[in-house]
């Protein structure tokens, strides 16, 4: 299996763009504001110009893990991708057993879930259960809160 992250086309731009202005408009911005803090005189005491050189140290430490991962990622092209069992990439119906409820989720790689927009990691208890699985299936899945029965309406790209 390929070592490094699975994004999707659109996850990896995002990432990519924030690469970008974290490179360009927040390191002017972060050494802009070390620069005044620096002015205000006696660094060794100046609360200021140390929150300006934390804010600086998390800021390169964001920009070296997004370049890894840049480095490393593997486009995913949905395109060539089969829609007869659930990878990631895929947008999958699944109805609850147990209420009847049905919901829809598209599984994606860490950097790009958000449960507000229906996308799940795929390391998530979740969406790690329904990897690999088809279209009738019914997958038990565990979780904290005791055990989700989901039967898989449809699965797409």
């Amino acid at each position: 299996m390929h070592k490094g992250t699975y994004l999707s086309k659109d996850g990896y731009e995002k990432l990519r763009k924030e690469l970008e202005l974290l490179k360009t408009v927040k390191r002017r911005e972060l050494s802009k504001a070390i620069g005044e803090a620096r002015a205000h005189g006696d660094i060794s005491e100046n609360a200021e110009y140390d929150a300006a050189k934390e804010a600086q140290g998390l800021n390169e430490k964001r920009i070296s893990e997004l370049e890894h991962k840049l480095a490393t990622a593997k486009v995913i092209d949905e395109d060539e991708m089969s829609s007869d069992e659930i990878l990631i990439g895929a947008t999958v119906k699944l109805k609850d057993v147990k209420t009847g409820e049905e919901l829809e989720y598209t599984l994606v790689a860490e950097e790009e879930a958000d449960y507000a927009e229906g996308k799940i990691s795929i390391s998530s208890p979740v969406g790690s259960a329904l990897m690999n699985h088809k279209e009738g299936e019914t997958v038990e899945i565990k979780v904290p809160a005791g055990i989700l029965k989901y039967k898989v309406l449809k699965i797409s790209r």
